[in-house]
């Protein structure tokens, strides 16, 4: 079963979750917020966030938001309709948990806690994000489907724009460490809590830069922390690898809204061809 799109649709309305009042929510995933045939893992992050939230809204518990997901990607969901489980495992005064299952065609794609709160809103009291412009500069290289050899389908959704000094992977070059600096915003409409999740994974795979650029690098378990909610204007993201070693690396993201907070920290374990 496929459910076929005729327009790419903004982020809100792609990431929505519709209830089936019983804990229970489906939700399409869209061609356009895909990697080649691949639905974004980050993407799938948004959609496990919003049916936390949603299962939350629906026992009297409304305006939470999402302040950790953490997933297990434990097979590839295709492009098409999917259903999410939701089961609250604990209630607490500040903090709610809340196990999410993604499923598709009665098999379970990934799982996740999610925790649920109030985002902060004062000044954080200690802000080590990176030390990148508000905007992209004039040379910021654009990622779009052709540059990306057809597989960088968000970019119907979303702009970003790479640091070329740190994306030596699409002048040819390699040996350059595995780090990237970029900013993103949606085409439509402004970042919240869930872009912020998805910009954590936005990067192209940094292990591109070390040689033999292409492919899928398939996330195996990411963890995403929501900091604070973003400002209007381009999120920058730091990423970058500590060790990749067997067909393993690591991938960790720093996401800084306009004004220069921390919104949203990942770290991932994902494959790669290299060895």
């Amino acid at each position: 079963m496929s459910t076929v799109h005729d327009d790419p649709a903004p982020f809100p309305v792609a990431s929505d979750v519709r209830s089936l009042r019983d804990g229970t929510f489906t939700a399409d995933l869209r061609s356009e917020w895909s990697i080649g045939t691949h639905p974004h893992g980050g993407f799938l992050l948004t959609l496990l966030a919003r049916a936390a939230v949603a299962a939350l809204a629906e026992q009297g518990e409304p305006h939470l938001e999402p302040l950790t997901v953490s997933a297990e990607f434990l097979r590839p969901p295709a492009v098409g309709p999917v259903l999410l489980r939701t089961d609250v495992r604990k209630v607490g005064r500040r903090t709610t948990v809340v196990a999410v299952t993604l499923e598709q065609r009665g098999r379970v794609c990934v799982e996740a806690r999610v925790t649920v709160g109030r985002l902060p809103v004062r000044p954080p009291v200690w802000n080590d994000a990176p030390a990148m412009p508000a905007d992209p500069p004039p040379n910021a290289v654009s990622l779009t489907v052709e540059r990306s050899q057809g597989v960088f389908h968000l970019a119907q959704g979303c702009e970003v724009r790479l640091d070329p000094a740190t994306a030596g992977y699409l002048a040819g070059r390699e040996g350059d460490p595995p780090r990237m600096r970029l900013w993103a915003r949606p085409r439509e409409g402004g970042s919240d809590a869930y872009f912020s999740l998805l910009a954590c994974d936005i990067n192209p795979p940094v292990v591109f830069n070390l040689g033999g650029a292409g492919g899928w690098a398939p996330t195996t378990q990411l963890t995403a922390l929501v900091r604070t909610r973003p400002q209007p204007g381009w999120l920058r993201i730091q990423v970058e690898s500590r060790s990749v070693q067997e067909g393993w690396f690591d991938s960790d993201a720093v996401v800084a809204d306009a004004r220069g907070r921390i919104v949203c920290q990942a770290r991932q374990l994902a494959l790669t061809a290299l060895h």
